[in-house]
């Protein structure tokens, strides 16, 4: 009986070993798409990552352009996507808003659903995008996320659902709707990156902290577009950051608001000539009731505060102490180091 036990106690040890993934480790994984690593594609990567992960995981991509579309999925955490090089490793796709759906990606059933709908079957705003970060505690660093298509409308690069979401040193090309942050109440850190447009080219409802970056704008429209829930304290938090323009980008707004709370403030930024002396938008005139749009200690020509909408508000020294990184996460422990 003894023997017996022992013999399937071994058994089922050898079963789970046999079971585990091959990559079900801690270990660097590396994508490289002239065939040198384990993966050509950063999807097939993500696949092999165990669910609920708790340890960290790197998923290493050599320089090359990778045409595809990257969904990380919910099930993931603690996983860090790592390019060789940011402006040699890039994650390009080049769906835009007004794509037909029988052309698409997408698979058959949904296309042709919204086929039967006739002249609404369009891919839409929400279905452009090249990266899209469902999961929660997830790094990017040192890589171009890129949405390639041409300007016949929104066109998607990032679309982030996740919490804890980091970006370091990385690029996000495109023209209208960059970067979506599309969940409330989740947290994104945007540290050292640059990111360019055309009209509301980082708009959502997620809180968000860029610090560092530089934001490029492409021509005359709306840097921000923020739909900040109306019992959400922060939304967009721009700080340290450098705002540059096209030579034909002569007048730029800093925002307008999605929804009628939208929160968005720039501090301790550089702010070209190009910014309009209003700086702010209401994009519906009741919404200058309710948006919280506010300025502290920026420079540069586009930072003169005398001609600025009445409805925005320059933050006095006390004020702005108070809004802090950890003030803005609100969390219990440092995960944006």
């Amino acid at each position: 009986m003894k023997q017996l036990l022992t013999l399937l106690i071994l058994l089922t040890a050898s079963l789970a070993a046999s079971a585990a993934g091959k990559y079900d480790n801690p270990d660097t994984i590396v994508v490289a798409r002239d065939g040198t690593g384990q993966f050509r594609t950063v999807s097939e990567a993500i696949e092999v990552c165990r669910a609920f992960m708790d340890y960290h995981k790197v998923i290493y991509i050599k320089k090359g352009t990778y045409k595809e579309k990257v969904i990380v999925p919910q099930w993931l955490q603690n996983v860090e996507l790592c390019g060789e090089d940011r402006d040699e490793t890039i994650i390009t796709y080049d769906d835009h808003a007004n794509i037909s759906m029988d052309g698409s990606y997408w698979p058959k059933e949904l296309k042709q659903q919204l086929l039967d709908m006739g002249e609404r079957a369009k891919l839409g705003t929400f279905r452009t995008f090249t990266v899209r970060v469902d999961a929660n505690d997830i790094t990017f660093k040192n890589l171009t996320i890129e949405n390639n298509a041409a300007r016949l409308g929104q066109a998607v690069a990032l679309h982030t659902q996740g919490d804890r979401l980091q970006f370091v040193n990385c690029r996000f090309l495109g023209n209208q709707d960059t970067i979506y942050t599309g969940m409330p109440r989740t947290r994104l850190l945007f540290d050292g990156c640059y990111i360019e447009g055309t009209t509301d080219f980082i708009f959502g409802p997620s809180t968000a902290w860029f610090e560092n970056c530089t934001i490029y704008c492409k021509i005359n429209s709306y840097i921000t577009a923020a739909s900040t829930p109306q019992d959400v304290a922060y939304g967009y938090v721009f700080n340290n950051c450098t705002i540059t323009a096209a030579p034909e980008a002569t007048k730029v707004y800093l925002g307008r608001p999605w929804r009628d709370y939208g929160y968005t403030l720039f501090m301790n930024c550089q702010l070209p000539k190009s910014i309009r002396p209003e700086g702010w938008h209401h994009w519906q005139k009741e919404r200058e009731q309710t948006a919280r749009y506010l300025e502290y200690n920026n420079r540069g020509e586009g930072a003169a505060t005398g001609q600025r909408v009445a409805w925005s508000r320059q933050l006095t020294k006390k004020e702005a102490q108070q809004i802090t990184r950890e003030r803005v996460f609100n969390l219990s422990s440092n995960w944006s180091k």
